[in-house]
């Protein structure tokens, strides 16, 4: 195998909001709060005891179960928009109003219903392509040093 050697996964899901984007994944196995769970003028997770705490999911793939806490999380994501360090993309795993809403406002390609775990196949740091239009996501992983 040589050193610059890629795996490509190809996941399909459902699409939530259509669109393209690609990006660095970051990837968490608990859901998100919004209200007093991130920084929405950074792009940053602040919520104690969140394994993703002081990390930016600015510009970045943000794979995670979904969203917690009160339906104000939507408003705080809907900031990170509109002060530029929203995600690029989500991938999220419990479809709930909260999530769809808050996935619409914040206007990034977003997929749900995968016909695999995204939380299980991509790793934060691997590459992700998200057509949410045509439902598919490709990671890619770099596996030199594997």
């Amino acid at each position: 195998m040589t050193a610059n050697a890629t795996e490509v996964i190809v996941i399909k899901g459902r699409c939530v909001v259509a669109g393209y984007a690609a990006g660095e994944a970051l990837v968490t196995q608990e859901t998100i709060s919004g209200w007093g769970g991130i920084n929405e003028r950074e792009g940053t997770v602040i919520e104690r005891r969140h394994e993703l705490r002081g990390q930016s999911f600015a510009n970045k793939v943000l794979v995670f179960p979904g969203a917690k806490g009160s339906s104000g999380w939507s408003a705080f994501f809907h900031m990170t928009r509109l002060n530029g360090v929203a995600p690029c993309a989500m991938l999220f795993t419990r479809m709930t109003t909260k999530m769809a809403l808050g996935a619409v406002v914040t206007r990034v390609p977003a997929m749900t219903d995968f016909d695999q775990d995204p939380l299980t196949v991509i790793t934060t740091g691997d590459w992700v392509e998200v057509d949410a239009n045509a439902g598919e996501v490709r990671v890619s992983r770099n596996l030199a040093g594997v």
